[in-house]
């Protein structure tokens, strides 16, 4: 996911009292304070500390930039392989004005991609003194908020791809998390799948897990603090699973997922949350954090003593789950949104909005905000019922998850960056 750093927003997708329209006009200006052109491909979301925004970007010197949204299922690779301009772009975050911008690496490109995906998808961290943005096979960066190298690190190679098809690849995605002192990264891949801690201020392995039976996914690590331990959970196939965070201890595991999963876990109303899709199952399930072994339940199973409740169809693709409130929002690629009562799993409702969504939904003062590939912005009542309240239109592709802070929410379209406000706070 997804995973953009401002106060309480951070990984849940939430920022209340920010005072954010839910109307606006980009061709009109209205409700806009600002609208810049972006060059090259991202996925990467906006992150936003202080008073400044940090954006990714993989810049083609071809100028090819193709990008093929909507709904469809091929596994075409991107033909475009010349030299690539790997960025990291920082702005101001009241006039979107570039105060700096930095070159992580310059070369053809390492991996693949799909025609669906960049180079650049995975989104940057911060603690608010360090900047760790992640480009794949191409590397691993720390940054100072000045745009000063720290480190850099080769990760070596880190392609993904489906795995019953050999020689072709999709794009790493997996964000880096900060977590006090330490960066945790999640490569499941074509081979050699691991996950790994380093450390922050020198970019020093501190320990490696191998993940042999883990095929290639796109979600990124979580964490769950609690019982005076700190877990990382993360997404995956054929397994969902935790880890100690200080030895990379394996704690729990969950089977019985899709096998291309993509969303990234959630922790909310003391339970840990997650979904995947793809082939036999796309499950929602809620776990319990003291949860230990294995987790996977009988097929024909719904529940478990450690495992408060599993649907085994209609978990999203892409777009990682948001729990607000008292409700679920579960936002299927298909546009078909499903809201739960996420102690029990029980259905809410569903509404088919009928566009391509990979967005993650998030959430500000009682309103959901949907986020279509085709740039239409979804904004409705959070409750039991569908209430749409608005519909706008960015007027580009859209695929990242926007970002939140007081006063504004930044989109990053195919080839701007947006930000929504009534007035700058």
């Amino acid at each position: 996911r997804i995973f953009t750093f401002f106060e309480t927003f951070q990984v849940v997708g939430i920022l209340d009292n920010a005072r954010i329209p839910t109307t606006w006009n980009v061709s009109k200006k209205v409700n806009i304070l600002w609208d810049i052109p972006v060059p090259g491909l991202a996925h990467s979301c906006p992150v936003i500390w202080n008073d400044k925004v940090f954006i990714t970007t993989a810049v083609s010197s071809s100028r090819q930039d193709s990008l093929k949204i909507g709904l469809y299922g091929d596994i075409d690779m991107s033909e475009d392989q010349s030299v690539h301009d790997f960025k990291i772009i920082c702005l101001e975050k009241k006039t979107g004005r570039i105060i700096w911008e930095n070159i992580a690496y310059q070369g053809i490109p390492k991996e693949r991609r799909h025609t669906k995906s960049t180079y650049a998808n995975p989104t940057p961290a911060t603690d608010g003194k360090y900047l760790v943005v992640s480009f794949g096979s191409n590397g691993l960066c720390c940054y100072d908020l000045d745009g000063n190298l720290i480190w850099k690190k080769d990760l070596g190679s880190l392609a993904t791809g489906p795995f019953n098809e050999n020689g072709v690849e999709w794009g790493y995605s997996a964000s880096p998390v900060i977590h006090e002192d330490r960066i945790i990264i999640q490569a499941d891949l074509l081979k050699n799948s691991f996950l790994a801690v380093y450390g922050l201020k020198t970019g020093n392995e501190i320990w490696k897990t191998d993940r042999p039976e883990q095929i290639s996914s796109w979600g990124s690590p979580a964490i769950y603090e609690g019982e005076g331990k700190t877990h990382i959970i993360v997404n995956g196939y054929p397994y969902m699973m935790s880890y100690d965070f200080v030895t990379g201890q394996e704690i729990w595991k969950l089977g019985s997922v899709g096998d291309a999963p993509a969303p990234t876990a959630i922790v909310a109303k003391g339970l840990i949350f997650l979904n995947s899709a793809h082939n036999k199952w796309s499950p929602i399930v809620a776990i319990r954090p003291t949860a230990t072994g294995d987790l996977t339940l009988a097929d024909t199973a719904t529940s478990g003593s450690q495992v408060p409740w599993m649907i085994r169809r209609g978990g999203a693709y892409m777009a990682s789950l948001l729990v607000y409130g008292d409700n679920l929002y579960n936002m299927q690629i298909s546009g078909l949104l499903s809201v739960l009562d996420p102690l029990t799993g029980k259905l809410r409702y569903k509404q088919n909005i009928g566009k391509a969504f990979s967005a993650s939904p998030v959430a500000s003062d009682g309103q959901i905000y949907l986020t279509a590939e085709t740039g239409e912005i979804y904004v409705i009542r959070d409750g039991p019922e569908y209430k749409l309240i608005s519909e706008n239109n960015l007027g580009d592709p859209c695929m990242a998850t926007p970002a939140i802070a007081p006063g504004m929410i930044v989109f990053r379209t195919q080839h701007r960056l947006i930000a929504v406000g009534s007035s700058y706070q």
